[in-house]
C-alpha cells in the first residue's frame, strides 16, 4: 500500500526541470528569469548569456551556491551542451528546487542559432 502511495504521488508531480529550445528558453531570458551558467569560470570567461551568473556544478562550493538562491523561483540553467545542467538541475530539485528550465543543446546551440 505504501508503494502505491509513493507511485501515485510521483506521477501526478508536475515535472521540475523542463528542457526548452532555444527560442522558448530565449523568452524566458528575456522575462528576467534568474539564469545560472554552470559551467567552469573559465568557459565562463570565454562567452555566457547577459545576465547569466556562474556557478560551476564541479566546484565544491556548488551546493553552498545555490542554497543562496530561492527554491520557488523559475531558473534557467545551461552548460555548454546540455551534459551538466542535467545533473545540476537533478541536484538542484532534490533540495527542493521547483521549476528549472534547462536549455537543449546549451551554450553551442545558443550560440549557433
Amino acid at each position: 500500500m505504501r508503494i502505491l502511495l509513493i507511485l501515485l504521488l510521483f506521477f501526478q508531480q508536475t515535472p521540475k526541470v523542463e528542457v526548452l529550445e532555444k527560442a522558448e528558453y530565449e523568452a524566458l531570458v528575456e522575462q528576467g528569469y534568474a539564469v545560472i551558467d554552470v559551467r567552469t569560470p573559465e568557459e565562463f570567461k570565454e562567452g555566457h548569456i547577459k545576465g547569466a551568473l556562474n556557478i560551476d556544478v564541479k566546484s565544491e562550493a556548488f551546493v553552498n551556491e545555490i542554497q543562496k538562491l530561492t527554491p520557488s523561483d523559475t531558473l534557467l540553467i545551461y552548460c555548454r551542451s546540455g551534459r551538466r545542467s542535467q545533473y545540476a538541475a537533478q541536484v538542484m530539485v532534490s533540495f527542493g528546487f521547483q521549476k528549472i528550465y534547462d536549455l537543449e543543446g546549451g551554450f553551442l546551440r545558443w550560440e549557433s542559432e
